[in-house]
C-alpha cells in the first residue's frame, strides 16, 4: 500500500513540475538571456535544454521506481501487465497526473500570465488526430524498442529516446503543439476553458492512447517471430 502511495505522489509532483519545466525553459532563454524567438542559434541551444530536461525526468523516473508524468507511459506498460495493473493505471495514475498537470498550469498563470497558452491545433480534427497518433505511435515503438531490445547504459537509452521525442515534437509543433502528453495538454486546455470538447478529446487523448494501443501490440508481434525462433533454437541443440 505504502508504494502505491508513493507512486501516486510521484505521479502527480513529476506531471506538475513537467509543466513548469517548460514554461522555465522558455523563461529561461527569451526573459533571461535575452534570445529571440527565431533563429537556429536559438533553436539549438533551446532543444538541448530541452533534452537535458528529459534527462533530469528520466533520472526523477528511475529514482522513483516508475513514477511518470506521461499517461501514455503508463498505459503502454499497463498494457503488458495484468487486468488489476490496467485498471490501477487508468482509474488512479492517469487521473493524478491530469491533477498535477492542472494543478501545475494554474501555479504558472496565476505568476505569470503573459507566458501563453499552451499547445492548440492550428489544422483541422483529422489532421491533428493523425498527426499525434503518428507522433505516439512512432514514440512508443521506438521505446519499447530501446528498452527492451536496445543494449546499453541508462544515457544511451535515455538519448535515443529524448532526440527521438525532441524530433516528434518539433515536426508536430505548428499543427498540434507536438504535445504526446494528454496530461499537460489538459492542464493548458482546462486553464482555457475547453479541456471538454471534441477536438480536445479525440486530438489529445483518444488518438494518441489508440496509437499507444496499436503500437504495444504491433511491437509484440513483431518480436514474437525472433523470440520463437530462439525457443526452435534451443530444442533443437
Amino acid at each position: 500500500m505504502a508504494g502505491i502511495v508513493r507512486l501516486l505522489i510521484s505521479d502527480i509532483v513529476m506531471s506538475f513540475m513537467w509543466v513548469w519545466s517548460s514554461v522555465i525553459i522558455k523563461l529561461f532563454v527569451h526573459k533571461v538571456l535575452g534570445f529571440g524567438h527565431h533563429g537556429f542559434p536559438v533553436e539549438v541551444f533551446r532543444s538541448s535544454l530541452s533534452i537535458l530536461n528529459m534527462f533530469f525526468f528520466a533520472y526523477l523516473a528511475k529514482l522513483t521506481n516508475g513514477g511518470a508524468y506521461n499517461p501514455l507511459t503508463v498505459l503502454s506498460s499497463a498494457i503488458s501487465g495484468n487486468f488489476a495493473t490496467f485498471l490501477f493505471t487508468v482509474g488512479s495514475r492517469i487521473p493524478f497526473q491530469v491533477l498535477g498537470a492542472i494543478s501545475g498550469v494554474r501555479l504558472i498563470l496565476s505568476i505569470f500570465p503573459e507566458i501563453g497558452r499552451g499547445p492548440r491545433l492550428n489544422v483541422s480534427l483529422f489532421e491533428g488526430a493523425l498527426t499525434e497518433g503518428l507522433s505516439t505511435f512512432t514514440i512508443v515503438l521506438i521505446s519499447h524498442g530501446v528498452s527492451t531490445k536496445l543494449p546499453g547504459s541508462f544515457l544511451r537509452k535515455t538519448w535515443i529516446s529524448s532526440v527521438s521525442k525532441l524530433a516528434l515534437h518539433i515536426l508536430g509543433s505548428d499543427l498540434t503543439g507536438g504535445a504526446m502528453n494528454p496530461a499537460s495538454v489538459m492542464g493548458w486546455a482546462y486553464a482555457r476553458g475547453d479541456h471538454i470538447t471534441k477536438e480536445h478529446l479525440v486530438v489529445y487523448w483518444v488518438a494518441p492512447m489508440v496509437a499507444t494501443l496499436l503500437a504495444a501490440w504491433t511491437f509484440r508481434y513483431l518480436v514474437r517471430p525472433s523470440n520463437s525462433k530462439q525457443d526452435k533454437q534451443k530444442k533443437t541443440d
